[in-house]
């Protein structure tokens, strides 16, 4: 079967905007980018199956039957699409009252990270700096002194 030209494009396009609203920093915005990647994964689940009758046994000839496998497989996507957006709605609304705001925030140990990342990259790149041979190291390993030598076994 060869899917719609028209469900690959909205697929694509849920997909997109979903990703997008996830990247956001407001909570609300990623509640809504997970909402549009769940029913873009139910689409894309959905049309992947084959168009035909009922998957009933009796009522409609074998030939003709619809496979039930993606149908159930939505239902499933749909439950857990629900969970966890309800999920993030009950963060977001605890957010909201704690900080007046549905903004995430900076965590202050990446920003150290980063900072401390940017300053030891310094003017020069990794490629005009020369490496020597392994061995050939500055300062070498020292060695455990006699007290530490006979702890270290």
């Amino acid at each position: 079967m060869t899917p719609n030209l028209t469900y690959v494009l909205v697929v694509g396009v849920l997909f997109a905007a979903g990703v997008t609203l996830l990247l956001e920093r407001s909570l609300t915005r990623i509640l809504m980018g997970v909402v549009l990647l769940g029913n873009g994964a139910n689409l894309l689940l959905l049309t992947g199956g084959r168009a035909g009758g009922p998957p009933i046994v009796g009522t409609t000839p074998e030939e003709e039957m619809s496979d039930p496998l993606p149908q159930a497989m939505v239902l499933t996507a749909i439950v857990i699409t629900l969970g966890m957006t309800a999920f993030l709605l009950a963060l977001s609304y605890r957010s909201w009252h704690l900080n007046g705001h549905d903004e995430v925030q900076d965590d202050v140990e990446d920003r150290r990270i980063m900072d401390l990342a940017e300053r030891d990259e310094g003017p020069g790149t990794a490629d005009e700096q020369t490496a020597g041979e392994p061995g050939e190291d500055d300062d070498p390993v020292p060695t455990p002194s006699g007290a530490d030598a006979g702890r270290a076994g």
